[in-house]
């Protein structure tokens, strides 16, 4: 009787031989371009044809070259994954060791930065070149439990020949990104890992869990943050006539006078003293703070120069939006939905209603009310720049979209274009 990916994955569990046993008939078949006695689950197929169009060797493995110890420091010293680390190592430690698994947490380049666990099992994981200020990038590595969440963002497990380099083979992990709660930023993957038999398929919730309590620490560090400095911003405001803010670093607001409430504001991507031009304000002055900025907007309408709004999509998981105008620029980082939908406007300049969106992205028309929250968000830092009914860039700005080489599995139905342009 033929099997299902699932039956692959419950198999793996009773009989982790013999699912290692179908996985490489898989990876073959998919590796020699004829029929497998499974298709691959959709998360590894896709992996698996990422790296075909890369090239990656799936026969030889590639050892990056490790960074030096300096480089490790101060890599751990500048990530915000720091702050994360007695989570991660109290959530997963004590299991990993008596699993047989290690723990491995490597920021968003994909660089190991961290490793604990079982003894054994980190000397093996040398020999696959898994060690400190290693490269785990899937482009350089192959289909794995580190590059792979990257990639996807979202949790991960990776077992048998389901890694696409063979050496790997031996091996499972399960990985799941984390992101910067301020900014939703990746900065960084957990993976558990350990030899082929000692797989389990609850490892992947267990792991992703643990990554969601680092994200509620960091998320707590954040109120904490903004706590702070709402003690600093309330005398400045109370002296304050007229429409006034305080913003942390990041743009998330601690207090505000004169003025509706907004979460959070769009800045500048180098912010500086002085004048500026913000979507949601119009012409502002800036004057730093203790931890953020005072953001005085001016009492008169003043009119704007000619903007320029540039939509960067060339690398992976790095989407931006930056603005240009009279007053200087400011870039915003993307969410992959606000990513698709901004580029579907640049696309459609006359515009796009809710249905037309819904359908773009989800191939269903009727999901309006998903769209309508994500365009609201979008609205909230882009402001009178994108008009509604329908949805769009406002005429007077001119908008240029800067693609990646490859577009493929990016793009939403129907709108991929020509790679490069």
């Amino acid at each position: 009787m033929a099997l299902s990916p699932m039956d692959v994955t419950q198999l793996a569990a009773l009989d982790t031989a013999r699912a290692a046993r179908v996985l490489s008939e898989v990876r073959s078949a998919a590796l020699s371009g004829q029929p497998a006695p499974v298709a691959p689950r959709p998360v590894i197929g896709q992996s698996w044809e990422r790296m075909m169009r890369r090239g990656v060797d799936p026969d030889h493995g590639f050892r990056s070259r490790l960074l030096s110890r300096e480089e490790v420091q101060r890599r751990r010293e500048a990530s915000t994954l720091r702050h994360v680390l007695p989570v991660l190592r109290e959530g997963l430690l004590s299991v990993a060791d008596v699993a047989h698994h290690i723990m491995v947490v490597a920021d968003e380049d994909g660089r190991v930065l961290w490793r604990d666990g079982s003894a054994p099992v980190l000397r093996k994981a040398d020999g696959l070149g898994f060690e400190i200020g290693a490269d785990w990038r899937e482009e350089v590595v192959g289909t794995n439990g580190v590059g792979t969440p990257a990639v996807t963002g979202r949790p991960v497990q990776v077992f048998a020949s389901e890694h696409f380099v063979r050496s790997h083979a031996t091996w499972t992990c399960a990985g799941a990104p984390i992101r910067d709660p301020r900014n939703g930023r990746l900065i960084g993957v957990v993976d558990v890992s350990g030899p082929l038999e000692t797989m389990h398929p609850a490892t992947l919730s267990w792991v992703d869990s643990v990554a969601k309590l680092a994200e509620a620490r960091l998320r707590e560090m954040h109120v904490r943050s903004l706590e702070r400095l709402r003690a600093v911003a309330a005398p400045v405001l109370a002296r304050i006539d007229g429409r006034a803010l305080v913003v942390d670093r990041n743009g998330w607001t601690a207090a505000v006078t004169g003025m509706p409430y907004t979460e959070r504001l769009a800045l500048p991507k180098s912010a500086s003293a002085g004048l500026r031009w913000l979507p949601a304000l119009g012409r502002c002055s800036l004057e730093p703070l203790a931890g953020g900025w005072l953001v005085r907007a001016a009492d008169e309408p003043v009119a704007r120069a000619a903007t320029r709004i540039v939509l960067d999509l060339r690398a992976r998981r790095r989407w931006s939006v930056e603005v240009f105008d009279g007053a200087g620029s400011w870039t915003r980082e993307l969410s992959p939905r606000h990513a698709e939908l901004l580029y579907l406007l640049a696309v459609h300049r006359s515009g796009r209603s809710a249905a037309d969106l819904a359908r773009d992205v989800f191939g269903d028309p009727a999901r309006t009310v998903t769209v309508r929250a994500e365009m609201s968000r979008v609205r909230r830092y882009l402001g009178t720049l994108l008009e509604h009914r329908p949805y769009r860039f406002t005429e007077t700005a001119e908008v240029e979209v800067l693609l990646p080489e490859d577009p493929h599995g990016f793009f939403p139905r129907g709108a991929c274009p020509p790679a490069g342009r």
